[in-house]
């Protein structure tokens, strides 16, 4: 009796594919939860920790959930697959874009969606991370706007501006908070999010007008 044998499809990190390539891979891999394509190059994540990755990014999610619900034309999503560049596919932590006629995010007829969020934040567990170097050079070439990354075990958080094809790195004001130059409204407490404060960040954001 003849026998069918499956064909393993491998997605290792270090694979160095082409993008139409890359999703095809992952595609037939569904056991891989996560994997990006990030400047031509395979990265796949080892299992994330609660405390490092996953609440924090949870805390990113739902703020910039928050500010999307309340903003026309505005969407935030999580881990979605972005069809970046030519050599990039993305699955960020968190991401804002405009939903009008002539935006830059666009959706492909299966789904996903294609073209670089206005903003984008990862969550990295310190400045060695490659969201800091691979990946937001990535971000830079795509034309990403505003790429924030909370550094949990430095306890710094990085909010970069694309300024002449350049992140350039913002500061807080006074009171501890950046404000979005790209969504009005859209305002983070630092001092208050790097605190465990959490309460403080949402008051911020929900706040009419910032005191």
């Amino acid at each position: 009796m003849a026998t069918t044998t499956e064909t393993l499809v491998w997605l290792e990190s270090g694979d160095r594919l082409t993008r139409e390539d890359f999703h095809r891979r992952y595609d037939a891999r569904p056991d891989i939860r996560r994997a990006e394509l990030i400047n031509g190059v395979v990265y796949v994540p080892s299992p994330t920790r609660f405390d490092v990755h996953d609440e924090p990014a949870t805390i990113m999610v739902t703020w910039l959930a928050m500010y999307a619900l309340g903003t026309p034309d505005v969407r935030s999503g999580s881990n979605a697959s972005i069809f970046l560049t030519d050599d990039g596919e993305v699955q960020p932590d968190g991401f804002l874009f405009c939903d009008t006629a002539d935006a830059s995010v666009r959706r492909t007829p299966d789904g996903y969606l294609e073209g670089a969020p206005e903003l984008v934040s990862e969550v990295a567990a310190s400045s060695a991370s490659y969201d800091l170097h691979d990946k937001k050079e990535l971000y830079r070439r795509a034309g990403v706007q505003e790429y924030l990354v909370w550094r949990v075990l430095d306890h710094g958080f990085d909010w970069f501006d694309l300024q002449a094809d350049q992140y350039v790195r913002r500061e807080p004001d006074d009171r501890g908070v950046i404000a979005s130059r790209m969504f009005t409204g859209l305002r983070l407490n630092v001092t208050a999010l790097l605190a465990g404060d959490y309460a403080g960040v949402i008051a911020e954001l929900t706040a009419a007008e910032p005191p």
